[in-house]
């Protein structure tokens, strides 16, 4: 471990996480990297396409040299991530395995594609041939579902890439994680690949937890799934491209309808509870945004500071405007201190949207100026589009990782990616702290520098 003298000689460096690097540092407890196994490995892989790594291979968590020299000189080893990717020994007969796959949480693009990878790699590499997609979330791991699982082929899944959504449904909600170890049991299930967010991946926890508390040989193997991309320790999750093109698209459109009209302004807003990576990035690809407003920074609507005067501003010298705003901004602007909770616990937001549109009419029928607003809410449209071609190929990848981690007797993990690489990410670690846009980084200062818009 380093020492505090060493770390600030650091510079208190902050990873992209927001996550502080003296704190990964300072408690290896709270940051462990260590992934749970089953047992020993009795099987030899099947594949023939596989290029077999063992455990002792590693990612670096911090590819700075400086901080790679003080790792060397201060700590018994460098932190580091355990590199996904096929073992030569796994612990699943492949013969008598039975293979199951869950999608939970909110649509998202790619959702069958990963499906469908983890079907071919787990029926064409392993020879897996049970494989069963579990309706609608967790739900359909209880005993008051009414779905019975679909079993799944190559043959089934060939075409469902090409359409958005995922063919076995998804629900919110927090299911008992013994009942869902009752259900596995009794289906002879071994082998669970959770699809989802922040909350699927808690419930995929509680499950691994449930499990190993009885000495069930289960493995649980999350795939990373928000369209936010506000997973920590994970550089990169599936549909976060093909959102942002799509809002893109929007953004273009926005900015077309306030061009059009005398003394327009386009709203769009954009998905993101509470990191502005969507809204951030698309607003930064097209450059027509005037603001860009995320949660990650405060910003006021009235007085002289404030969003209302700056737009005004905008329309004195271009007749038009566009804010692209994310949908967990400006939260603190709204009188209500009551909080509103969905299925899954997550905090429901205000609409900061139809706040600015409000504030906006008001403020310019204070200065008797004739505005035309056009607010668009695009969030249901950009997730529930099929992936493009580079989120289909990711999709694709972390499929295969899944099925390797999750076939060599690995669980309570999650297939993360980082420096380049995929890797194996405890759980408990992704969901530890939300990955937050740094008002420091490049894609912040890149997207203050597009707008033009005052800090």
């Amino acid at each position: 471990m380093l020492s505090r003298e060493a770390i600030a000689r650091l510079g208190a460096t902050i990873i992209e996480e927001l996550v502080a690097y003296e704190n990964v540092l300072n408690n290896p407890t709270t940051f462990d990297f260590r992934i749970e196994e089953l047992g020993e490995n009795p099987y030899s892989n099947p594949s023939n396409n596989a290029v077999f790594i063992d455990n002792t291979e590693r990612i670096i968590f911090s590819s700075q040299l400086k901080n790679l020299k003080h790792q060397l000189e201060t700590c018994a080893e460098v932190l580091s991530f355990e590199k996904a990717g096929a073992r030569r020994k796994i612990f699943h007969n492949p013969e008598s395995t039975q293979a199951a796959i869950i999608t939970c949480g909110g649509l998202c693009p790619g959702l069958n594609n990963v499906i469908k990878g983890l079907v071919n790699i787990l029926e064409q590499d392993y020879g897996v041939k049970n494989i069963l997609g579990i309706r609608y979330g967790y739900k359909g791991l209880t005993k008051a579902s009414t779905y019975p699982p679909i079993q799944l082929n190559s043959l089934i899944v060939d075409q469902i890439h090409k359409q958005g959504g995922t063919i076995l449904g998804s629900s919110r909600g927090s299911q008992d994680p013994e009942e869902m170890v009752d259900m596995l049991q009794a289906k002879g299930i071994n082998l669970l690949f959770c699809i989802g967010g922040d909350g699927t991946l808690k419930g995929a926890q509680a499950i691994a937890e449930a499990a190993i508390s009885r000495q069930a040989n289960i493995s649980i193997v999350g795939v990373p799934k928000t369209i936010d991309n506000d997973l920590g320790f994970v550089e990169k999750t599936f549909g976060f491209e093909t959102s942002v093109q799509t809002a893109s698209e929007i953004i273009t459109s926005a900015q077309h309808e306030a061009e059009g009209a005398e003394n327009g302004i386009g709203i769009v807003k954009l998905m993101g509870r509470d990191s502005g990576f969507i809204t951030a990035t698309a607003s930064l690809a097209n450059s027509v945004v005037d603001y860009c407003l995320i949660p990650e920074t405060p910003f006021q609507i009235g007085g002289p500071n404030g969003i209302c005067t700056a737009i005004q501003r905008r329309l004195e010298q271009k007749n038009h405007a566009v804010i692209v705003v994310a949908e967990g901004a400006g939260q603190e602007l709204f009188a209500s201190n009551e909080s509103k909770i969905d299925a899954s616990g997550n905090i429901l937001k205000e609409d900061i949207g139809e706040l600015l549109k409000e504030e906006l009419t008001a403020h310019f029928k204070q200065h008797n100026m004739t505005i035309n607003i056009k607010y668009l809410d695009p969030s249901y449209h950009i997730r529930s589009v099929a992936a493009n071609a580079s989120d289909a190929v990711f999709c694709q990848l972390l499929a295969e990782y899944a099925v390797h981690a999750g076939m060599s007797g690995k669980t309570n993990l999650v297939i993360g990616y980082w420096n380049n690489f995929f890797t194996h990410v405890p759980i408990h670690l992704a969901t530890k702290e939300r990955r937050m846009v740094d008002l420091d980084s490049a894609l912040w200062r890149g997207v203050m520098s597009a707008t033009h818009q005052e800090k």
